[in-house]
């Protein structure tokens, strides 16, 4: 709306309904991909609120840079992990919907759910922040929900994790960020195999 080139995905198995569609939305400044693999966009575009907030969180105390690409690419990796298990493709979460999106929320300026973190980031309590919003963030309800099905999936999530306790039973940010870093060491690749 601002003039600026954009894109988005259109997610729907039907590929004569989403072509119709993507003649109807699409611009010479606003691109429209078109993908069948609605699950996986569904998660993605849940779970990148979580992702925010922990994104949000490492503004607010300040880490820096390196800290919030690490958040946001070991958070790309939860949340395609996650999305797998439910149904959705890999190939998805490195695109727009995954990837995309997840970047443009965990850096904006105007993310409700990273100033959710920021602000947790900042000492301040989750009930006071939500009380001044006038606009939702999302990630605050999903987490718990990200946590269930993480439990039914049997997917691991450590980030997702931390800020649920930061959310929801009184941990700090800094507590948060304590408990990810004191992890075990592991491969950043699952199934590696060094010296093949």
């Amino acid at each position: 709306m601002a003039g600026d080139a954009a894109a988005a995905v259109l997610a729907m198995s039907d590929d004569t309904i989403a072509g119709e569609l993507h003649t109807r939305f699409a611009t010479h400044l606003f691109r429209v991909y078109t993908n069948p693999d609605v699950i996986g966009c569904e998660v993605a575009g849940a779970l990148k609120n979580v992702m925010a907030i922990a994104s949000g969180m490492a503004d607010g105390l300040g880490t820096g840079d390196n800290t919030r690409a690490a958040v946001i690419t070991r958070g790309l990796g939860e949340l395609t992990r996650l999305g797998v298990a439910m149904g959705g493709q890999a190939i998805t979460f490195s695109g727009l919907a995954g990837m995309g999106d997840l970047v443009a929320t965990c850096i904006s300026s105007q993310s409700r759910n990273r100033y959710v973190g920021e602000q947790l980031g900042r000492g301040r309590a989750i009930g006071e922040i939500i009380d001044e919003m006038s606009m939702v963030a999302e990630g605050v309800k999903t987490a718990a929900v990200v946590m269930e099905l993480a439990e039914q999936y049997g997917v691991e999530m450590p980030i997702a994790e931390q800020v649920y306790a930061v959310l929801n039973e009184g941990r700090t940010a800094e507590e948060a960020y304590r408990g990810l870093l004191g992890r075990a060491y592991r491969h950043e690749l699952p199934g590696f195999v060094s010296g093949g």
